[in-house]
């Protein structure tokens, strides 16, 4: 019998996030003069906060190069972001190298195909509401919320209450 997700909670100790579909809704508005701008909520900056305050790692792989995103997720705290990674698993390998991160304390939350290779490796693969139907197959867990509007909230606060590291009255500020 397979475990349930819950039982793999309690292992986490790092976040690896997709960034469009997951911190986003995986629209694009474009201005006249080409500008790409996306939205992302801030419970789920909030949640990312807290995380990091705690002391979990965090780490951002997107096959995305936009330095606005960079920027929110810097001014979070996030200070491991990988950019234009278009093979996914270089850079989740390399992380794991630098920081001697084993898969099995691992979350990964992506939501589309060049994330199922990342999604096969750690042991809590996990998804938006909206991913597509190959990511859904490889997940443990899929979210009750889409991308862009809670989902990154809710596995953060799923693996911090069960860890005894979320609470009602922490304070993070600029989120």
């Amino acid at each position: 019998m397979e475990k349930s997700y819950k039982e793999y909670l309690k292992d986490i100790t790092t976040f690896i996030f997709d960034v469009d579909g997951v911190f986003t809704d995986g629209n694009v508005l474009i201005t006249s003069e080409g500008e790409l701008l996306r939205q992302m909520s801030v419970k789920d900056g909030y949640a990312l906060k807290v995380a990091l305050k705690k002391g979990y790692n965090v780490c951002i792989i997107t096959g995305g190069t936009n330095e606005g995103v960079r920027t929110r997720l810097r001014g979070l705290g996030v200070t491991d972001i990988y950019m234009g990674a278009h093979y996914k698993m270089d850079a989740l390998d390399e992380y794991m190298d630098i920081y001697h991160i084993e898969a099995e304390n691992i979350l990964y939350m992506g939501d589309d195909i060049p994330d199922i290779p990342p999604l096969k490796a750690v042991a809590l693969p996990t998804c938006p509401q909206n991913a597509v139907a190959e990511v859904k197959n490889v997940s443990k867990y899929i979210s009750h919320k889409n991308g862009g509007h809670g989902c990154v909230r809710d596995v953060i606060e799923q693996v911090l209450k069960v860890r005894g590291d979320w609470t009602s009255h922490f304070s993070a500020t600029n989120d």
